[in-house]
């Protein structure tokens, strides 16, 4: 099967295969708080274990995460979130806003987040939301993010979108366990 993608008022459905499910990439709506939190959870579970300790991972709270992503997607002054949906289920998302970085130009966007169900992992609905904040860009738009310097599958998925490491690094301390990152950049 082919694949092929057909845009409307309520996002893109994409099918990429008869092995993979067709996918709708929408701006994300305060309804979706709590299915974005459980796919929030989820990922991180699987990305960061090894990176992180698993007291930390397995004790990660869905309502309290609830609770943060509805207050992000009710100020939407804050930036931007879409999901990826399959049969109306939140299976990703990802949320773009102004960049929080102290050297940043006030024109310089960051990507905040891009999460996906682990058994959606190189199924292409992580491109597509990708795509879909790419392409919401004003022109020649700035943009950076973080990633985990041990997270090889991220950090190649972004240098196929454009990304490349700037040449800033820091340490995020997370659940009492120091996690090295990487700023990359975009444009």
């Amino acid at each position: 099967m082919r694949a092929f993608a057909l845009s409307g008022p309520c996002g893109t459905l994409v099918r990429m295969s008869a092995e993979r499910p067709e996918h709708i990439v929408r701006p994300a709506a305060a309804t979706d708080a709590e299915a974005i939190a459980g796919v929030h959870i989820r990922s991180w579970q699987s990305a960061y274990r090894g990176m992180l300790p698993d007291e930390y991972l397995d004790g990660l709270d869905p309502v309290a995460r609830g609770r943060w992503w509805r207050t992000q997607l009710d100020h939407p002054d804050w930036g931007t979130t879409w999901v990826a949906t399959v049969e109306d289920a939140v299976v990703g998302f990802l949320s773009l806003g102004p960049s929080r970085d102290e050297d940043a130009d006030p024109r310089t966007l960051e990507i905040f987040s891009v999460y996906l169900e682990p058994s959606l992992f190189g199924s292409g609905v992580a491109r597509d939301l990708m795509r879909t904040a790419l392409a919401e860009l004003p022109a020649r738009a700035s943009v950076t993010l973080w990633t985990a310097a041990e997270n090889e599958r991220s950090r190649h998925f972004y240098r196929r979108h454009g990304f490349s490491p700037d040449g800033t690094e820091r340490i995020e301390e997370i659940g009492g366990t120091e996690l090295p990152e990487v700023r990359y950049r975009r444009g």
